[in-house]
């Protein structure tokens, strides 16, 4: 379901990878990004009519529920199947995406998953300690 060799799932395993004990996993045939929880996968896939339609350039995270919502608002974002029910929200990436709001997307998904330790020392690296 994905190809190895492709740079934008490059960029995201770069980005997801930096962050304090994440390691990558293949889960339902997709990367996904984990510590003990998963906090991003790369690609996703949306229920039309009795099929799915695949967003295969997107990355899959869960930010809170205010976020959320401004998110939806654009077009390149979309409630993904199966996760969408759980606060998930996908974003399609194309060749002028920011990086930096995807890393600041998986931030805010890492530190609703990843726990208390593991946000603590995500911290004290942004603080040089």
């Amino acid at each position: 379901m994905f190809d190895e060799a492709d740079p934008v799932l490059g960029r995201v395993r770069a980005l997801a990878l930096a962050f304090p004990d994440a390691a990558q996993k293949v889960s339902h045939g997709r990367p996904a990004f984990f510590t003990t929880k998963v906090f991003a996968y790369y690609g996703g896939s949306v229920r039309v009519e009795g099929g799915y339609r695949q967003h295969e350039r997107s990355v899959l995270v869960l930010v809170d529920p205010g976020e959320r919502a401004a998110l939806l608002e654009q077009d390149r974002c979309y409630v993904p199947a199966y996760l969408g029910g759980y606060g998930w929200i996908g974003v399609d990436l194309a060749d002028d995406t920011d990086w930096g709001e995807v890393n600041e997307l998986l931030d805010a998904s890492y530190r609703r998953t990843a726990g208390a330790r593991r946000v603590a020392v995500l911290d004290s690296r942004a603080s040089g300690r």
